[in-house]
């Protein structure tokens, strides 16, 4: 078996695309306008539209919605990317966890959490 992607279904594929490709500078690969990924050197986000949740399943997944899930990315200065990142939702400031991560956590337009974590050194 092999993990390759996390999905995230939302109303406005576009618009979720755009924040994370300019959030972790990885370019869209768009597959049709309901579908898009973020392809990384270790996994894959793809964005889905609510629409294509008929072909799983209608309301399977509710856009806007999620209150578990954290998507993750490592960075090497979770500091400067908080500088840079002027415009997003911040949830916790960059703070070292006691495992040793420096991390920021913040919302993408849909609410979804994301961490930004650098490990120490």
């Amino acid at each position: 078996m092999q993990f390759v992607s996390v999905r995230v279904i939302t109303n406005d594929v576009a618009r979720l695309a755009e924040f994370y490709a300019r959030a972790t500078g990885i370019e869209v690969q768009w597959r049709t306008e309901q579908f898009a990924e973020l392809v990384g050197p270790s996994c894959t986000l793809a964005i889905g539209h609510a629409e294509t949740m008929a072909l799983f399943g209608a309301g399977a997944a509710v856009p806007e919605s999620n209150r578990t899930a954290i998507i993750e990315f490592r960075v090497d200065d979770v500091d400067a990317e908080y500088e840079r990142l002027t415009d997003v939702e911040v949830v916790q400031k960059p703070t070292t966890m006691p495992w040793g991560n420096r991390s920021l956590l913040f919302r993408d337009p849909d609410g979804n959490l994301i961490n930004f974590f650098t490990p120490p050194a």
